[in-house]
């Protein structure tokens, strides 16, 4: 696991984009894992403005998004397929039938989550998953737990992870409790792994992940078993390493 220390959050996103760049450039059909959430939002931003430039064409990328919210309709400005298409998919040349994203209005999460698996499956591996880390270290939607569930799946968020994405929303109780997210073990199938975070507030999350004991409790811990993982931080996500 390689760790890199920049001074704020824009040499973080800086970083973060020059490694999805390479990625596309070198490999046109590349499959990239992407999330959301504030973490990742400057290295879209520093994406589309080379996509714009004409520096990258995203013309045969193929995207898988780590995770949803249950019940949040795609046109729900706070669902992540809403956030992603604000923050990439409508200001680049990505084919919509490339775009993956969890349903989170299907009727039946565990058929959706099979389904989800079986598209990445037969279209991965991902060549690059990038991650943000919650206060608490989950990864996608992975809630510290007994056990590491290891495939795309349903989960209950933790009032953690709740009150943290409360911010979003108008308030606290329009906050989705339930979500569908790509699992451990999925996640670790990429080829790469860059991790994002910057902020005092996941300073412990960061300690933990990099350096930790290897527990279901802190989700990101099991990044330490994967073989190509970069995290990227600020100084102050960096602060108890």
């Amino acid at each position: 696991m390689e760790v890199i220390i920049k001074n704020n959050y824009q040499e973080v996103s800086d970083a973060a984009a020059e490694y999805l760049l390479n990625v596309v450039k070198n490999k046109p059909n590349a499959v990239l894992g992407l999330p959301t959430g504030s973490s990742p939002t400057g290295m879209y931003k520093i994406v589309v403005d080379e996509y714009k430039n004409n520096n990258v064409s995203f013309e045969n990328v193929k995207t898988f998004n780590l995770d949803e919210y249950m019940g949040l309709d795609r046109s729900n400005d706070q669902s992540y397929y809403y956030f992603m298409n604000e923050n990439l998919y409508s200001h680049v040349n990505l084919k919509p039938e490339n775009i993956n994203i969890p349903n989170g209005m299907a009727k039946d999460i565990n058929q959706e989550s099979i389904r989800y698996e079986n598209k990445l499956k037969a279209e991965g591996p991902m060549d690059i998953m990038f991650l943000g880390i919650g206060n608490n270290g989950h990864i996608g939607f992975n809630e510290p737990n007994e056990y590491f569930e290891p495939f795309t799946h349903e989960v209950n968020l933790t009032q953690d992870t709740i009150e943290a994405n409360a911010r979003f929303f108008e308030k606290i109780e329009d906050v989705p409790t339930k979500a569908i997210t790509m699992g451990v073990k999925t996640i670790s199938s990429a080829r790469k792994i860059v991790l994002i975070a910057t902020g005092s507030a996941k300073a412990t999350a960061i300690a933990k992940a990099v350096k930790g004991k290897i527990t279901p409790q802190v989700p990101a811990s099991i990044l330490q078993m994967h073989d190509d993982v970069t995290v990227i931080i600020d100084k102050e996500a960096a602060s108890k390493l």
